[in-house]
């Protein structure tokens, strides 16, 4: 969130003041709705809370995070499609926290279907379940859902907005709303006078918004097309602002240190040497920790790491070996789910031939580029909090609990991302930043997190390990039998968020697992909770990132048990079950030129996975260059049901199989001591521009839904590498890294 001078000298304030001379509009699709946080002046009307118009010009609101994936441009095209703006017209700022900002598409994420085969009713009942996120104030963004959540929203704002600039200017005008049309920020009349929308705000601002019918697909100028990113320029030239370009008069600098053995205790710590330090202002006791306050972020960081802490032990086992033992034994006990069982998987199929096969997927960190973050200002009875995030309302309860603050006393900045994945869904860097700034009443300070403090203590993707038994018959798959063990992310998140005790199956410990779009007949699927305290959480494509590992890989192992090529035999069972996911595999074949037949010396392989409502299939080649393998080609395609953006689609689906890719060769956590051995990238490497594969990408709609663009093209990547890697050495990849069976280039 912008301060006042940066929006272009507009007069209003977010949920605290006045919008002067100005109007805002919006639309909503419940009987009451959450209240409009843009507060009105004496006079003026504030409708709803996207869109803002002011004498000054044209503001609209995106509440979903920005991290890279484009939302600020795709959200503001779907309000200036109807609008009738142009986008080099309007500012477009992250709105502050308030339920008004809810996510009303993911709630409906958690229905237990498969998604692929979901009916109408079951969809719309997804969408009328939307209103929960109201009533929880799930301001997140997260789970692929921003675009599904704003198609019809947005539209409906911008459409409000321009029927009603209508009606203000045919009153001014006399004449019928009828005469009038739109065009560019203009409301134009009959004889071809234009008056702009910012002379008509004063006006608008007395009347009742009007609802509209939404336009034809066919007179659209913005969706469906690709369109310049409006953080561009921004980013280009180092002026945008992430969580730590924040600067404020005064301001002061911290650092964090934790327990390295995750929810230990600290029994004491020793900060003389800390203290003796030019420059250093205070040491926090944080309870769990230690921080460092000082006149910059370089010195916090190294007194912190001065102070001679005694740290209680893990609440879990030391060594990696053995919390995979723990995962292991989850598989000894009653499935916390079963989501999908059909055909009998109990009785042996006469004539058939049975595989089985073990996978193992290590804990993996976000690695964001930015570390954690987070300015505070607490005043006594106000605080304010700058940072990236993806829930502003949760980091808002979360932070005012811990400030004994009411909600309304406090006021979340949210600026750029400068990667989020599913980390800056939590809210630890928000509760210490505002310990931090409680210690300093009246001061900003901003609390970085050093890279090795991030990296260590991180909320992890979880371990996962998956047993899986299969049938082949007449070279068809007749069986599939797998169990997957992991912690649980949701059952975890849910402790943290609201202290509530979770309960019932865990539909994201299976995604990508219970539901691909495979026809056969007996296929059962189950999910076991390992009882472990690691810490972790969601990560880019959540259980579908090892899911998409352990049932792909397994698919290639039953199609070259049956003697199949691997593409055509995912092909012949998934015509039948869902033709937009048989339509990528049939678009990678074409793009690959796949015959199944590979030359000496390159391998490829093929996977799919079904997540977030969009099928992927990729198509991998790996080359052998005097022994050591090259990651050389990748071809994506993905069905999204409606592109709103073409490029940007592209473009997500690159950088998810890319954040993939990096995690299938060389992401690993591991624990000795109770420690993550991990501390940097030196430890935590990814792909490199030397390392990175020629990537094309194919964008289908076909799909009757609209899916999700950020997270889908990460699980088909890992297994596709792995599969080709198989192909071209024939050594059969079950557990990841890849870096640590094979030679590959680094």
């Amino acid at each position: 969130m912008a301060r006042i001078g940066k929006i272009l000298r507009r007069t209003f304030l977010i949920g605290s003041a006045a919008i002067v001379g100005g109007v805002a509009f919006g639309a909503y699709f419940v009987n009451r709705p959450a209240p409009n946080p843009l507060i009105p002046g004496e006079g003026e009307a504030a409708l709803n809370p996207f869109v803002l118009i002011d004498q000054n010009g044209i503001t609209l609101f995106a509440p979903r995070a920005e991290m890279g994936q484009g939302v600020k441009t795709t959200w503001a095209a779907l309000i200036a499609e109807e609008l009738d703006v142009d986008l080099d017209q309007v500012t477009v700022l992250h709105g502050p926290a308030a339920a008004a900002y809810y996510n009303s598409a993911l709630v409906g994420e958690g229905l237990p279907n498969k998604g692929y085969d979901i009916t109408n009713f079951q969809h719309n009942l997804g969408e009328a379940l939307g209103v929960l996120g109201k009533v929880l104030s799930l301001q997140v963004t997260g789970g692929s859902t921003s675009m599904k959540d704003g198609f019809e929203r947005m539209r409906h704002a911008g459409a409000s907005a321009r029927e009603t600039l209508k009606r203000a200017a045919a009153t001014r005008l006399g004449v019928e709303p009828a005469d009038l049309r739109t065009a560019s920020g203009y409301v134009i009349a009959p004889n071809g006078d234009k008056i702009a929308y910012t002379d008509l705000a004063v006006d608008a601002a007395g009347l009742e918004p009007v609802e509209v019918p939404l336009r034809d697909p066919s007179e659209w100028r913005y969706l469906g097309q690709t369109q310049p990113r409006l953080d561009m320029v921004e980013k280009a030239t180092g002026t945008a602002e992430f969580g730590v370009d924040v600067r404020l008069p005064g301001m002061k600098f911290a650092s964090v240190r934790m327990n390295p053995k995750l929810g230990g205790a600290m029994n004491r710590f020793d900060d003389s040497a800390a203290t003796s330090m030019p420059g250093v202002e205070k040491v926090v006791d944080l309870g769990t920790g230690v921080a460092v306050i000082a006149n910059n972020t370089w010195l916090a960081i190294q007194a912190v790491e001065a102070i001679d802490v005694d740290w209680g032990d893990a609440p879990y086992p030391p060594e990696t070996d053995a919390i995979f033992a723990k995962i292991a034994e989850a598989f000894d006990d009653a499935p916390n789910s079963t989501m999908r069982d059909d055909g009998d998987v109990g009785t042996l199929i006469e004539g058939a031939t049975e595989i089985t096969a073990e996978y193992q997927a290590p804990f993996l960190a976000h690695a964001t580029l930015e570390p954690m973050n987070a300015t505070a200002l607490f005043t006594g009875n106000a605080l304010e909090l700058w940072c990236g995030n993806q829930a502003p309302t949760l980091i808002q309860f979360r932070v005012a609990n811990t400030a004994n603050l009411d909600t309304d006393a406090v006021q979340i900045h949210t600026t750029y991302l400068g990667g989020g994945f599913g980390r800056r869904g939590e809210l630890d860097f928000g509760e210490i930043a505002t310990k931090v700034a409680m210690a300093m009443p009246g001061t900003p300070v901003q609390t970085t997190w050093s890279r090795e403090e991030d990296m260590r203590h991180d909320y992890f993707r979880p371990g996962a390990m998956a047993r899986m038994r299969g049938a082949i018959q007449d070279g068809k798959a007749v069986l599939i039998d797998g169990k997957v063990a992991a912690q649980s992310c949701t059952q975890q998140a849910v402790q943290r968020y609201t202290g509530l005790p979770p309960a019932g199956p865990d539909k994201v410990l299976v995604e990508g697992f219970f539901n691909q779009p495979y026809a056969v007949p007996n296929y059962r699927m189950s999910g076991h909770i390992a009882d472990l305290a690691v810490p972790v959480g969601f990560w880019r494509s959540v259980g579908n990132s090892h899911n998409g590992f352990f049932h792909e890989t397994f698919m290639d192992e039953m199609a070259h048990a049956a003697g199949r090529d691997p593409l055509e035999f995912r092909l012949e069972l998934m015509k039948t079950e869902h033709a937009p996911s048989a339509g990528c595999l049939e678009a990678v074949r074409e793009m690959s030129g796949w015959t199944g037949k590979t030359p000496e010396g390159v391998g490829r392989g093929v996977a799919f996975t079904y997540s977030f409502g969009t099928p992927v299939a990729q198509v991998i080649e790996v080359v052998d260059e005097d022994g050591t393998i090259r990651v050389n080609k990748a071809w994506i395609a993905c069905d999204m049901g409606l592109a709103l953006d073409p490029e940007n689609v592209k473009a997500q689906m690159f950088g998810g199989m890319m954040y993939g890719l990096s995690a299938a060769c060389y992401g690993e956590i591991t624990f000795a001591e109770g420690e993550v051995e991990q501390t940097n990238f030196p430890d935590y490497d990814a792909m490199r521009m030397h390392t990175a594969p020629h990537v094309e990408v194919r964008v289908l709609e076909t799909n009757r839904h609209m899916g999700g663009a950020g997270e889908p093209g990460t699980p088909p990547s890992m297994p596709a590498l792995g599969n080709a890697l198989f192909d071209l050495t024939g050594e059969r990849a079950r557990s990841l890294p890849l870096i640590n069976q094979f030679n590959l280039l680094v």
